[in-house]
Formats: structure tokens, sequence, C-alpha cells
């Protein structure tokens, strides 16, 4: 229902809570306005803006507290290092992988380890996922609900339009009004659960430090953050999880994409009562305006940088990009800490003009990869559902996957309503997971170590 007269409504009772300040309701008014899709007013605008300044400020206020909080009670006593000769004092606390835990993952993911480095997995932790899935699908129907049948008709055909460019090789813009509906619908739940297993695999190897400092470098709804939140779901019945604290940066340009995930997040995450200090930070900047918001973000402050699904396949965009990404890396990774890569695999080969079947020259793709990106390589995983290489064909794939991979089944009726698709859809994995340092980093592990 958005016409003029309902416009100036809203409108009207929106300055008048602000005239009673009363901001509760004026942000309740404020987001019905975003979603009637009508073009904001100054006074709308310059709110906005207020509370995205307010959320930053809190964010930092946290951080600072909690960490001048640490530093009373982890900082040795003067006496205490007396005699001892290494200066590397390290304060991070790891998290020590559960056996019992760590069988289960493997087990109800069906890990099939196929050679040193592919791994293909074509199971999932239904506990966790299917009730994920579900909320999602209820959440997408009670947005979509929401907007009148024409312009739900037309906005639909433009974000689709967008996304879709991806199957022809194009780099979407993600910019219009149901994107983050359609993004949700077609590639979140896979990026989801890719992300989950990635972080599964750092935490395997004890790599994931209690107090957790990440920054998502193109972060989309937090994708990156989802997968994580779901892993340490699924470690309940087997330990009980240290107390942590996870500090999480969104670097991502489109704002809508920020907002339904942060949405999703408060109705989904927030009531679980994981038990985790995690705050969040929104910055919503294009990465090559970097030079003008670098100041944004803290200097040598997050053990983990993490670039997921944001590599351009126009060849200039993509050495832009990893300009970019060096120069945040170099500005605001902390030292010992790693970046994490997500990249899927074709688009991973061809952008060295490579064929993905000529696995001679895999690991001469990644290693010419991350030394653009300065980085050094500690391990990586190629992540598969089918465990080839080389793509099936339509109906190959399909009937290998009804016959082996986790369904979609809260989401597929609603890929059918919306995006007009005529089958099912399964969670597929087909991505490189890398983990890597900055070039010199003298605490790496030896490269291509992770073999188990």
């Amino acid at each position: 229902m958005s016409n003029p007269f309902v416009s100036w409504w809203r409108s009207n009772q929106f300055r008048a809570a602000l005239k009673q300040n009363n901001e509760r309701k004026a942000t309740q008014i404020l987001l019905e306005i975003e979603n009637s899709g009508a073009k904001l007013s100054w006074l709308e605008r310059l709110f906005r803006k207020k509370l995205e300044s307010e959320e930053s400020s809190s964010f930092y206020q946290r951080e600072l507290a909690s960490v001048s909080a640490r530093l009373h009670t982890a900082l040795p006593r003067e006496e205490e290092l007396e005699g001892q000769i290494s200066p590397n004092i390290h304060l991070e606390s790891l998290l020590v992988s559960d056996t019992e835990f760590v069988q289960f993952i493997h087990h109800s993911f069906k890990f099939n380890k196929l050679d040193e480095y592919r791994l293909q997995c074509t199971g999932i932790d239904k506990r966790v996922f299917d009730d994920f899935e579900a909320s999602l699908a209820q959440f997408l129907q009670t947005e979509l609900d929401k907007i009148s049948k024409a312009a739900l008709t037309s906005e639909l055909e433009r974000a689709i339009r967008d996304i879709e460019g991806l199957k022809q090789g194009l780099d979407p813009q993600y910019s219009f009004k149901l994107s983050p509906y359609v993004y949700f619908m077609t590639y979140f739940l896979d990026n989801v659960y890719c992300a989950y297993i990635a972080w599964f695999l750092i935490y395997e190897a004890g790599l994931i430090p209690q107090n957790l400092k990440i920054l998502d470098i193109a972060a989309g709804p937090g994708t990156v953050a989802y997968g994580l939140a779901l892993l340490l779901q699924s470690n309940s019945g087997f330990f009980p999880l240290p107390q942590m604290h996870i500090s999480y940066y969104s670097l991502e340009k489109q704002y809508l994409l920020q907002f339904r995930g942060l949405q999703f997040w408060r109705q989904y995450i927030d009531p679980k009562h994981i038990a985790t200090n995690a705050y969040f930070r929104f910055d919503t900047s294009d990465i090559f305006d970097y030079k003008i918001h670098s100041k944004k973000l803290p200097e040598s402050f997050f053990n983990f940088i993490v670039i997921s699904h944001c590599f351009f396949y126009e060849t200039q965009k993509r050495n832009d990009s990893y300009i970019v990404y060096k120069n945040i890396i170099q500005d605001s990774l902390a030292v010992g800490g790693y970046v994490l890569l997500i990249v899927q695999g074709m688009k991973l080969f061809n952008a060295y003009d490579v064929p993905l079947d000529d696995m001679s020259q895999e690991q001469i793709v990644i290693r010419e990869f991350l030394e653009e990106l300065g980085l050094q390589l500690e391990w990586y995983k190629y992540l598969t559902s089918t465990g080839e290489r080389v793509p099936m064909n339509g109906a190959e794939f399909g009937k290998f996957a009804r016959e082996n991979l986790p369904e979609q089944k809260y989401m597929s009726p609603l890929k059918r309503q919306y995006l007009g698709q005529q089958f099912d859809s399964n969670y597929v994995l087909d991505d490189y997971v890398i983990l890597a340092k900055r070039q010199g980093a003298t605490d790496s592990l030896d490269p291509l170590s992770l073999s188990e």
C-alpha cells in the first residue's frame, strides 16, 4: 500500500514522533517508509544517518570497555615477567577443538577426503540448518507479503535480472529494492553452508581465539557471521562454550543488504542466547572508495579478515579490488592474524585462464592469487558436493543432488513461487577455502599443511 497519500501520512507521523522525542516510534515508522519504497525526505535521511552513527559509536564504546577489562585481568604482573626471554606474550586464548564434536561434524556432513586438498561434503547438521532455513523462509514470506502485487512483480524482475548476471559471467550490483530477498533465496543458504564448514576447518585446526575480531569485506547480509553463529549452535550438547567475545565489522556497499541481514539476525540469532558477547558495526562504504574511508577502519586490530565470494569477473575491477584488499589487509590485520578467502572454483580458475580440470596448475593459481593480495598460504581445501572438479550437466547433476545432497525443503517453495524455478533446491558446494597470512609473517604454518 504505497501511494502519495500514505507516504505523506507516514512522513507526518514520523515528524510528530520526533517532536515528541519518541525515537523508538520514529525508527519504526522510518522502517515502514523504507519498506514501502518511498523516497526518503532530507529529515528522514538525516535521522537514518543519526541511527547509523549511534550504532557505530556504541560498538566502539563496548569494544573499548571490554578490551580494558581484559587487559586488567590478563596482563601479567611485572615480577612475573622477570627471567622470561621471549618478548612475545600471547594473551589470546584459543578454542580447543573437542574430539567428539569434530567427529560429529565429520559424520553429519559426510566428509569424504578425496585427495590431499579436495573435500567432498554431502551432509548437514539438520538440527541447526532445518530450523535456520525454516525461519529464513518465514521471514522472507512475511516481508514479501507486505509488498503490493504490482510492485512485487516489477521489483523482483529487476533484482532477478541483476543477480542472474552471475550465470553469464557478469558482476551483479545488488542495488535494487528486492536484491536482498532474491539473494536470500538464491545464494545465501549455500554460502552460509560453505562459511560454516570454513569456520569448522579453522576451529578443527585450533585457530579460533576466544576474543575473535572479524572484518568481513563486501559482507553482504553478513553471510560469514551466520556461518560462524550456526557452527557455535551446533556445539550444543557436546561441550560448554567458554565465554567468547566476538567483534564483527561489516564493510558493505549496499545498505539494504546489510539492513536485511541484521533484521533477520535480530529475529533468529538473538533469541538463541548463544553464550557469546557479540558486537557489530555496519560500515556502508564502497571498497573502491577505500582511500576516502580508510580512517574508519581500526589499524592492526582484526585477527581474521574475511573476503567471501566477492571476487569480480571484470578484469579491471578485479585488479582494482585486489589493490584495495591488499591495502586493507596491510592496514587492519593484527599481528599473527589470518585472512580467510572463499572463492567459487570456476571463478578462481577463469581469472587466470586455466581450465578447471587442469589440476597440475591448481597450486600455481592459488599462489599467484595470494601473491596479488600480498599473502602467503597457510592451507587450502576445495569443498565440493559432487566430488568432481568439472561441473556435471544439468540432468546429471539434478539426479545426483536428489539422491545425495541435503534438500532445501523450506526455501524451494519460495523459489518456485517468486523466482519461477521448476525444481527443488539442495545445498551445494563448489568453493575454495583458503587460509593465509601476510607475506613475511614469521609465525606461519608450513604451506599446504592441513592435509588430514
